[in-house]
């Protein structure tokens, strides 16, 4: 009989509430603070995807913070206790030093517990990419797998979790040390906008300028027909992220279905840990392609 085990993340991945809930997945806190308050995330301690982008808006830039080992470690030796292993999916170790704190917690609660298993799984993943990983650990193990062999899955799968995005205002990105500030000032005065995605390492990696946002947010598609390869036709749901611009998600969603034939999607706001560095007006396609 498999061992019962949890799945635990972070809110990098961007995944609805009722999701979370339905699916008993664990959420670390990754507080951010903004108009010099600071929001641990955790229960009502938090803005709205709405009001958050609105204080964006009007000028206010916020910071986050990533999980600490010392959280992580209280998190995980609470189900170890109960004699419950925990398989934790990280937020690309390229973005964040969260993958690391969660690693850390986890090689000591080994050896503190050496008959309970407590994997972390560099998902090398953002957003709702992070969460459509998620998203087959999840069906995996209601279909009854043990966490050996969802780990190791998604271990070798997670590199075909493809990212495209574009953002609306290219100034976010150059705080976050993405482009240089003339070229935000150049981007912003032509109305180019970038396209980005995460490649194989997990790092973000602009790949196309284009002028105009319909026109931005159709190489999203374009890139995702010539990434789809041998997953053409196999992609049961495809995930779309947004920085509170939803009509722009529903836009990309439906170019998608016409184009790559896919019928099943999940739409949802990128969360405050991601949207304070891509800002509003962000829109990010995921999906399983056999190139990053």
């Amino acid at each position: 009989m498999n061992r019962e085990y949890v799945i635990i993340t972070d809110p990098c991945c961007d995944l609805p509430e009722d999701y979370l809930t339905q699916n008993g997945l664990v959420l670390l806190p990754m507080p951010y603070t903004i108009e010099s308050k600071t929001y641990t995330g955790e229960g009502n301690d938090r803005l709205t995807p709405k009001d958050f982008y609105a204080k964006m808006r009007a000028g206010n830039m916020p910071i986050t913070a990533q999980v600490t080992p010392e959280k992580a470690m209280v998190v995980f030796e609470g189900y170890l206790k109960q004699g419950i292993d925990v398989l934790c999916i990280a937020f690309s170790s390229a973005l964040s030093g969260t993958y690391n704190s969660e690693r850390l917690a986890a090689q000591e609660l080994s050896e503190k517990y050496p008959d309970s298993k407590v994997y972390v799984v560099d998902s090398l993943c953002a957003s709702l990419g992070e969460g459509l990983l998620i998203d087959y650990a999840v069906r995996m193990k209601l279909e009854g797998n043990d966490i050996d062999t969802v780990r190791d899955w998604l271990e070798e799968n997670k590199g075909y979790i493809c990212h495209n995005f574009t953002v609306d205002d290219l100034f976010h990105l150059h705080r976050g040390g993405r482009v240089s500030k003339a070229a935000a000032i150049f981007g912003s005065m032509l109305n180019v906008k970038p396209v980005l995605h995460v490649d194989d390492e997990g790092r973000l990696i602009p790949i196309a300028k284009v002028r105009g946002r319909k026109q931005s947010l159709n190489a999203l598609v374009d890139n995702m027909e010539k990434q789809l390869g041998k997953f053409r036709g196999k992609n049961p749901r495809v995930f779309i992220s947004h920085g509170d611009c939803e009509a722009d998600a529903q836009y990309v969603a439906d170019r998608v279905k016409e184009r790559c034939g896919v019928e099943s999607f999940l739409i949802n706001y990128i969360g405050p840990v991601i949207g304070a560095h891509s800002g509003p007006g962000t829109v990010a396609l995921f999906f399983l392609g056999e190139e990053r």
